[in-house]
């Protein structure tokens, strides 16, 4: 499967949003096969996901029965996507907060690893209030500055992964959710020796459905930047 790529995305109660990605998605990057990996949602959205996994071969369904966050999702949607044999691997939200259009301009960066970000020149977010803006851009100026990294946005979710870089982060040793997963997953990229970017993008807060984020995503990432601070100090920056 030469330069295959697919697209992991998580998904919980997210039946209003899903049927908008899928069309957008496989408009933008009709190259792509997208895999769905639904956490048991009650709103029907896994039976959703496999109706389009019916009528579109490039439509992939893993259902977990366990909601348990949503860096074990994507631990699961990576070792299926590579099992399967994908070269490259695109991981993005469900809630439309993440544009299908902007998944090409990931996709054209050469880089092991291709970061969402914004926190770059022409990069952004919509729909945000201050204390979420401050959140954010606080918690990624708090890991940069601990791990010594010249990243901007270590805590987006919007990302393009090579396959040797995502088989040497050790997916099974993976054990962190939300804000931590996405900055333990570029640290362990980085500290194996390969190469990221970032490509500007604009986060648009989500519309329809409620948002997954909680105090505790957000205390985990606080110790989460020291323990891997700590248990390598040094790290190969992009």
């Amino acid at each position: 499967m030469p330069d295959s790529i697919l697209i992991v995305i998580p998904t919980y109660n997210e039946k209003e949003n899903l049927s908008t990605l899928v069309s957008q998605l496989r408009q933008s990057v009709p190259e792509a096969h997208l895999l769905i990996v639904d956490d048991g949602s009650p709103d029907g959205t896994g039976t959703m996901a496999d109706g389009f996994a019916a009528r579109d071969p490039q439509v992939h369904v893993l259902h977990r029965t366990t909601k348990d966050g949503l860096g074990r999702a994507y631990v699961a949607g990576f070792s299926w996507g590579l099992s399967h044999g994908y070269s490259r691997l695109v991981q993005m939200d469900a809630d439309l907060s993440h544009s299908p259009a902007d998944v090409p301009r990931l996709l054209a960066a050469d880089a092991d690893l291709v970061i969402g970000s914004r926190y770059v020149t022409g990069g952004g977010t919509v729909n945000w209030g201050l204390s979420r803006r401050i959140l954010s851009r606080g918690g990624c100026l708090y890991a940069r500055t601990i791990l010594g990294l010249s990243l901007q946005d270590l805590t987006g979710g919007f990302k393009c992964w090579r396959r040797p870089a995502l088989e040497a982060v050790n997916l099974p040793e993976i054990r962190s959710n939300g804000y931590s997963f996405q900055i333990e997953m570029t640290w362990r990229a980085l500290q194996a020796g390969f190469r990221a970017t970032e490509v500007p993008i604009v986060f648009t807060d989500r519309v329809d459905g409620v948002s997954k984020m909680s105090k505790r995503i957000v205390f985990e990432a606080v110790g989460m930047v020291w323990r891997l601070r700590l248990s390598r100090p040094t790290t190969r920056q992009s």
